[in-house]
């Protein structure tokens, strides 16, 4: 499975990328979890309000921070 985590080094970004790595551990899931910053490639994505989540290329999430058991929901 892969994560990642778009953002700008944001309070907000951080914790979402706090989040999604405890709710893959919660799930005993083994993630790839990337934390992407470049605004070019966040721009790849088509996202347009961070931060983001996406697992597996699919945009789950913009512009909110997660709790980790909503994360918890798309880690199936």
């Amino acid at each position: 499975m892969n994560i990642k985590v778009l953002g700008g080094c944001c309070k907000s970004c951080k914790e979402l990328l706090a989040s999604a790595k405890e709710a893959a551990a919660v799930k005993g899931i083994d993630a790839e979890i990337e934390y992407i910053t470049d605004m070019e490639k966040i721009m790849g994505f088509g996202v347009m309000s961070m931060p983001a989540l996406i697992i597996d290329g699919k945009v789950v999430s913009a512009g909110k921070v997660l709790k980790v058991k909503e994360i918890e929901k798309f880690l199936q």
